[in-house]
C-alpha cells in the first residue's frame, strides 16, 4: 500500500514531472492506483489520467472545491 493510496476518491493537489522534466502543480481526483500508477481525473480539464507514482514530487490533500 502507498502513502497515495489514502487518497482514493480524495482531490488532491500534487507536484507532477512529466517524462520531459517539466514540472507542474495539479489538482486530480483519485480513482484508484494500479502497480505504479495513479488513476485520476485531472479537476481542470476532466479528463481521466494516469500519473507514475515515482514522478509525484508532493501531494496534499486539496482545499480547493469543484463541482465534479
Amino acid at each position: 500500500m502507498t502513502l497515495v493510496s489514502k487518497y482514493t476518491g480524495q482531490i488532491v493537489e500534487i507536484i507532477y514531472m512529466d517524462r520531459t522534466g517539466k514540472i507542474t502543480q495539479r489538482h486530480i481526483k483519485i480513482h484508484g492506483i494500479r502497480g505504479d500508477l495513479v488513476r485520476a481525473t485531472c479537476m481542470v480539464t476532466g479528463e481521466p489520467r494516469a500519473f507514475r507514482l515515482d514522478h509525484i514530487l508532493a501531494w496534499n490533500c486539496s482545499k480547493i472545491q469543484h463541482n465534479n
